[in-house]
């Protein structure tokens, strides 16, 4: 059985920073689990233009509010507590926070703990 806070992954390679953004990753490869699972903080004016090639992506909002845009097509979704956006097709997304979010989110398959946002 797997038991962490997020108190225990604090300073540890599951702690990640950037602009406007805070993410614990309570879940890597190495737990065994499959899939990765975060629980992040996008700040007010966070945007980030994002292409999971290699994983699968959901996320879950529990707080907050923002736009998700599928790049692709153009539609953007209104984002807030209690919505799911999940990028089942790898799709290319923009995500905005207009007030400071939290989303819970999962990663399929799981990520080594060392992956960061590039080209």
């Amino acid at each position: 059985m797997i038991v962490k806070t997020l108190q225990d992954v604090y300073g540890t390679k599951g702690e990640m920073h950037g602009d406007k953004w805070h993410s614990i990753r309570l879940l890597h490869r190495e737990d065994g689990m499959g899939a990765t699972l975060t629980d992040s903080i996008l700040e007010e004016g966070f945007e980030m233009t994002l292409w999971q090639k290699n994983h699968l992506e959901a996320c879950y909002c529990l707080e907050g509010e923002g736009t998700v845009e599928e790049l692709d097509t153009g539609t953007i979704h209104e984002i807030r507590a209690g919505t799911l956006y999940a990028m089942n097709e790898h799709d290319r997304h923009r995500i905005r926070a207009n007030t400071r979010m939290r989303v819970i989110c999962t990663f399929v398959p799981a990520l080594t703990g060392t992956q960061v946002h590039d080209a």
